[in-house]
């Protein structure tokens, strides 16, 4: 790919009412959120529902979820006397009381903790970096122009970081150590003011970069993810309907291949954030200071909502969805080459067999003849 030559998102499945995809799990699936349903997404694209009762929460909000990644050991002495368990999937909960619901592998549905003293959840994410203590973070509107940060432990005790954090929204993600002056804080974007923000655990709040990228309500910065290590897979970013908006979206999840990005000079530990309106994105990269290179400056139909998501940073192969439908619930990518090749392969793997069976049966015949 030319350097010249600007990345594409390109749509992966269609759910509808696709709002959020955290994970990838250990098995390399990814879990989507869509119109108060969770799906599972496997590495060749198609989507199939979550296993266990269907969840049916919050249907018309902006339900986004986060997935118990693999944690150090540091992460499972918890004074709580209880620890996470890769895999298990925390949503934000959007109407009274507003909190957080778990669903754990098998499907299974439960109330997790109540946060209090906000009026609206707008982010949530997973400590990986130990900091906030290996708890889950979440976002929420403590005032006029203030967001409250809540640590969440394993056993759904809230303790409150910050109530006076500047207003935040979307998909949020902890820096690495690396990342300048703000390795290990809450990376958070500001789709107002279009400004990237990073949160500390002792509740200070400092500004990480401007994003250039325009800015307001259902346009601005909504997403941040960090390149990881060895990264050769894609980046996935959930593409919403949304009726009446001059970026009405299209309920695809979409993705962006490491090579159509890394050929633009990004590299690991940057971190990559997205508008909502248009789903363009720039590359912001902290050492002594802050860069911003834009990467997509065109916006499309696209309405990102939630988090970037990465696959690739170590190699998974595709193992079957645990309990799910064995009926897809959509196709798989469009022109997705490994599916392309997949269906080629056992195609022509077809033909040879026929082909030796006739060769073998005119022979016995000959022979017979």
């Amino acid at each position: 790919m030319s350097a010249a030559t600007p990345p594409a998102w390109q749509p992966v499945t269609k759910i509808a009412g696709v709002v959020d995809v955290g994970g990838p799990r250990a098995d390399g699936w990814l879990v989507v959120m869509g119109t108060g349903k969770l799906w599972l997404v496997d590495p060749l694209g198609a989507a199939t529902p979550y296993p266990g009762v269907a969840y049916t929460d919050d249907r018309t909000a902006e339900t986004y979820l986060t997935v118990v990644p693999q944690l150090p050991p540091a992460a499972s002495t918890s004074t709580a006397g209880c620890s996470f368990q890769r895999g298990d999937v925390y949503v934000l909960r959007l109407h009274s009381p507003l909190g957080l619901n778990r669903v754990d592998a098998q499907g299974q549905k439960s109330s997790f903790a109540n946060i209090p003293n906000v009026t609206a959840l707008s982010g949530i994410t997973f400590d990986t970096g130990g900091a906030f203590g290996y708890r889950i973070l979440v976002t929420g509107t403590a005032g006029a122009g203030k967001s409250e940060v809540a640590a969440i432990d394993c056993a759904g005790t809230v303790s409150v970081i910050t109530r006076s954090a500047p207003t935040v929204e979307g998909g949020l993600e902890i820096a690495p150590p690396r990342f300048g002056a703000f390795g290990g804080m809450l990376i958070a974007p500001d789709e107002l003011s279009g400004n990237i923000y990073a949160i500390g655990a002792d509740g200070s709040s400092r500004t990480v970069a401007a994003s250039g990228l325009p800015k307001g309500a259902d346009i601005g910065v909504e997403a941040v993810g960090f390149v990881p290590h060895g990264w050769h897979g894609s980046v996935y970013y959930a593409d919403r309907t949304t009726k009446g908006n001059p970026h009405p979206g299209t309920d695809n999840l979409l993705a962006l291949t490491a090579d159509s990005l890394t050929g633009l000079g990004v590299q690991e530990g940057d971190l990559l954030s997205a508008t909502e309106g248009g789903a363009t994105l720039i590359d912001v990269r902290c050492t002594t200071t802050c860069t911003v290179q834009p990467l997509i400056t065109t916006a499309t139909r696209a309405h990102g909502e939630g988090h970037l998501i990465f696959t690739g940073a170590t190699p998974v192969e595709p193992s079957p969805s645990p309990q799910a439908s064995p009926q897809p619930a959509t196709s798989g990518r469009t022109g997705d080459a490994p599916t392309v090749f997949l269906v080629a392969a056992v195609t022509a793997a077809l033909v040879v067999i026929v082909l030796a069976a006739v060769l073998v049966l005119r022979d016995l015949r000959a022979q017979g003849g």
